[in-house]
């Protein structure tokens, strides 16, 4: 019986340690990360950049300067099918979870005890993206992983869901300098985000995890597969206009 109260409380003891010790490294962390975060009041108004664009007397576009293509566009003007396109590709449980979606977490420790790295994959919902695309650098440390939820869940509480969905709309990128929906609908074909088709919608949704090697003007087999489930995934979330056949 001492031999086991002994074990226990050596086991209490080294509990408490690392607890204290996770706490230290965690305030030391923010101590010297804090000064670069931005303030809250920069979440209250996100500011996106634009190229300059130069305009004749009859309203028509003479010239674009800037490297970054974007045309942001209001979430009430994307079409419903289009939205169900990059909720269906990035997060289907968007409107149901407090901005980290826990299931995926842990589907992504997982892999990563499996694949006996520190690093985290995956597991990222549409606010996630939101907050590691507008504040914080590119790594996929566990450092990084805590300051995104920290983002997360302040985005969670200043923003509604369709403010949210509003930015990651206008900050996705599609290759080639082209930054949200409204200038990849113009780039690539040549129309108004409005006018998208479910098909255009999800083949955007489709090239998303990674832009630069899958081109929306030249899909491979890969991004066509990818389209196709996404159109399948879509009438999971109800309410569109897909064709029958689909």
């Amino acid at each position: 019986m001492r031999i086991f109260l002994r074990l226990l409380r050596y086991a209490l003891i080294l509990a408490a340690t690392g607890i204290l010790l996770g706490c230290a490294a965690i305030g030391i962390a923010y101590w010297l990360i804090a000064p670069r975060l931005p303030s809250v009041e920069v979440l209250r108004e996100v500011r996106l950049q634009v190229p300059l664009r130069v305009y004749s007397a009859d309203n028509k576009l003479l010239a674009t300067f800037g490297e970054t293509r974007r045309i942001p566009v209001k979430i009430g003007d994307v079409p419903k099918d289009l939205k169900n396109a990059f909720l269906a590709a990035e997060d289907a449980n968007f409107y149901n979870h407090p901005g980290v979606d826990w299931q995926g977490v842990l589907r992504a420790v997982g892999l990563m005890i499996s694949k006996r790295t520190l690093h985290v994959p995956g597991g990222s919902t549409i606010t996630q993206q939101v907050a590691k695309n507008l504040f914080l650098w590119p790594d996929q440390s566990w450092l990084r992983k805590g300051f995104e939820a920290y983002f997360t869940v302040l985005i969670e509480t200043l923003w509604p869901k369709q403010r949210i969905l509003e930015v990651y709309l206008n900050i996705a990128e599609f290759g080639r300098g082209v930054f949200g929906v409204g200038a990849a609908s113009d780039v690539y074909f040549h129309k108004p985000a409005a006018r998208l088709s479910p098909y255009d919608g999800a083949l955007l949704a489709a090239v998303l995890p990674s832009p630069k090697r899958m081109r929306v003007n030249a899909p491979s087999n890969y991004v066509r597969s990818r389209q196709q489930w996404i159109l399948g995934q879509m009438r999971g979330l109800g309410g569109t206009s897909l064709l029958k056949e689909l």
